[in-house]
C-alpha cells in the first residue's frame, strides 16, 4: 500500500516555510491506518518487545494500537507537569526553543526490551531524549518505528546505533 497517498500536505504550516505532513488522513481511513499499525506491529514481532514507548501526542496514536495488537503495555512520555506521579525527565532541544520530557519513575524495569514509535522522525531531538529516558531507567532499546521520516533533517544521524522502520521517506 503507497501509504503516502494518505498524507496531506500542508505548505506553510504552522510557519512559513514549513511543508507539514498531516496524517490525519492516514488516520480516518481504515484501511490504510489498520495496515501502517500492522507493519509497525510485524516489526515489533520481530523484535520481542515487552513495552513500546511513545512521545506525546502522535507516538500515542501509533503506539497504542500496536501494543493492543500485541497484548503487551505501553509507556507514554510526556511533557513537563502531565504525569501525575514521581518522574524522571530530560531536557533536550528543538529547532525554536528548550523543552523537557518525563516519563513516571517506574515505568520501566531493568532489561526490559522497548520499541519506540512516533509519527514523524524529523531531527531526532524528541526521539533521542526519549532513549536517554528509557535508558535511565536500564531499559534496552531494541527499535524505533515511525510512519514518515523527513530525511533531509537527518534525524536518523541520532539513531545510528538503533535498528529504525520508517513506513515512508521524504528525501
Amino acid at each position: 500500500m503507497n501509504l503516502k497517498e494518505h498524507v496531506a500536505i500542508v505548505q506553510d504550516w504552522p510557519i512559513e516555510g514549513v511543508e507539514f505532513k498531516d496524517i490525519t488522513p492516514l488516520m480516518a481511513n481504515g484501511e490504510a491506518y489498520t495496515y501502517a499499525v500492522d507493519e509497525i506491529a510485524k516489526y515489533a514481532e520481530q523484535k520481542e518487545i515487552d513495552l513500546i514507548v511513545g512521545p506525546e501526542a502522535r507516538g500515542f496514536i501509533i503506539g497504542c494500537p500496536v501494543a493492543y495488537k500485541l497484548g503487551i503495555g505501553f509507556v507514554p512520555v510526556r511533557k513537563e507537569g502531565k504525569l501525575p506521579r514521581e518522574v524522571i525527565k530530560v531536557d533536550y532541544g528543538l529547532e525554536y526553543g528548550e523543552n523537557v520530557l518525563t516519563m513516571h519513575k517506574d515505568a520501566i524495569k531493568p532489561g526490559q526490551r522497548i520499541l519506540i514509535t512516533d509519527d514523524l522522525l524529523a531531527t531526532g531531538g524528541t526521539i533521542e531524549a526519549t532513549i536517554k529516558l528509557i535508558e535511565q531507567l536500564g531499559g534496552v532499546v531494541v527499535g524505533c518505528a515511525f510512519l514518515i521520516e523527513l530525511a533531509y533533517l537527518d534525524g536518523m544521524s541520532k539513531l545510528e546505533n538503533y535498528d529504525v522502520l520508517t513506513l515512508m521517506r521524504y528525501e
